[in-house]
């Protein structure tokens, strides 16, 4: 039995049960408090729970950041909202050099549960300094859990477990463009625990592997939908956790299609696509029929215009002509789809935030 939650509302649910569940969480951030509650997923918790427990802060990244992460080693289980992702980049040290490496420097004796989530931006000109998505360099970090959920329902077991029963510094990248969408929810088939972080089958298929982080998920999953018509079956993959792949599931269906593709909501540079392709290569290189290909942003800080916008961020039409290249495969034999922008697909902002 399913139900439909938006990726907004599964936000807010896992708000509220943290601080439901246990009187020792408590939520920092811009706005969190106020008559828009970060989006919505913050709405009437401070006047619930008391504002000693949400709170709004100034606009001091990493010395709030250096608040939770003491907070963190005192026995609070704090959260710590950025509205846009890249104002995390302020708080760099405490996240990095800090939070990720006390439980290491002090032999296990320091944890640091401080839980953060941080809203990936995306359209009405949020241009080069509002859109970023940072967890290539945040995974690199050990001592760091990064996730990028997909769905209301990674949202609902990942959350469960990291907020209430992990105790080291996590990152989650929310993506903006999902907030409004609808997903089915099967609650008895929640995933537990660890396995909650795990990365899994999103879609069966025997013709291409497709790997794929946050919102590129559901942009597979729709290429996947078009090539099927075509007699084109795709295995698609979400990684969920980019700081620590389930190796196994990846490899797995790479050995069964033969054929990789890898989408990110990053730069390819270094990237989340280049770490599954040194998975491959390290393990089972004999095991590829053609070249893989990575599908990513365009090697430049985002543009404003959406005229430009549109041409730095894949569409689906790009995403289904580099799946029918590696399964080589000609477009003139099978249809394109007829979509140059993919944020036209899904809710457009009334505003910057």
């Amino acid at each position: 039995m399913t139900e439909v939650v938006t990726y907004r509302e599964a936000l807010a649910e896992s708000m509220h049960n943290a601080l439901e569940r246990n009187d020792n969480s408590v939520i920092f951030g811009q706005g969190v408090d106020d008559f828009k509650g970060t989006f919505g997923t913050t709405l009437g918790l401070a006047e619930k729970f008391g504002a000693q427990r949400v709170q709004d802060v100034p606009i001091i990244e990493e010395g709030i950041t250096g608040i939770c992460m003491g907070a963190a080693m005192n026995g609070l289980r704090p959260i710590h909202v950025h509205i846009r992702a890249d104002f995390l980049f302020l708080a760099l040290n405490q996240v990095l050099n800090m939070a990720a490496k006390y439980k290491y420097m002090f032999a296990g004796h320091h944890e640091v549960p401080i839980f953060i989530r941080a809203v990936v931006g995306r359209s009405w000109g949020q241009g080069a300094q509002h859109s970023q998505s940072p967890q290539s360099l945040l995974s690199h970090f050990p001592g760091l859990k990064v996730i990028m959920p997909s769905s209301s329902q990674s949202i609902l077991e990942s959350y469960d477990y990291l907020l209430n029963d992990y105790h080291s510094p996590v990152v989650s990248l929310e993506h903006r463009l999902m907030y409004d969408l609808n997903f089915d929810v099967d609650r008895a088939g929640l995933r537990k625990g660890e396995q909650s972080l795990a990365s899994y089958v999103a879609r069966q298929g025997s013709d291409i592997t497709i790997v794929a982080t946050s919102i590129m998920v559901l942009e597979a999953l729709r290429a996947a939908k078009h090539l099927e018509a075509f007699g084109i079956q795709c295995e698609v993959i979400d990684l969920h956790c980019t700081s620590d792949i389930t190796e196994e599931v990846v490899l797995a269906s790479v050995e069964k299609t033969g054929r990789l593709l890898v989408a990110d909501t990053s730069w390819l540079k270094f990237g989340t696509c280049a770490e599954v392709a040194r998975l491959v290569c390290e393990n089972i290189p004999h095991r590829l029929k053609a070249p893989m290909k990575s599908v990513g942003m365009v090697p430049t800080p985002c543009p404003t215009a959406k005229a430009l916008e549109d041409l730095y961020y894949p569409n689906l039409q790009t995403l289904v002509s580099d799946i029918l290249e590696v399964l080589g495969e000609s477009s003139s034999s099978i249809q394109l789809p007829d979509e140059k922008s993919m944020a036209d697909v899904y809710k457009k902002f009334r505003g910057p935030f």
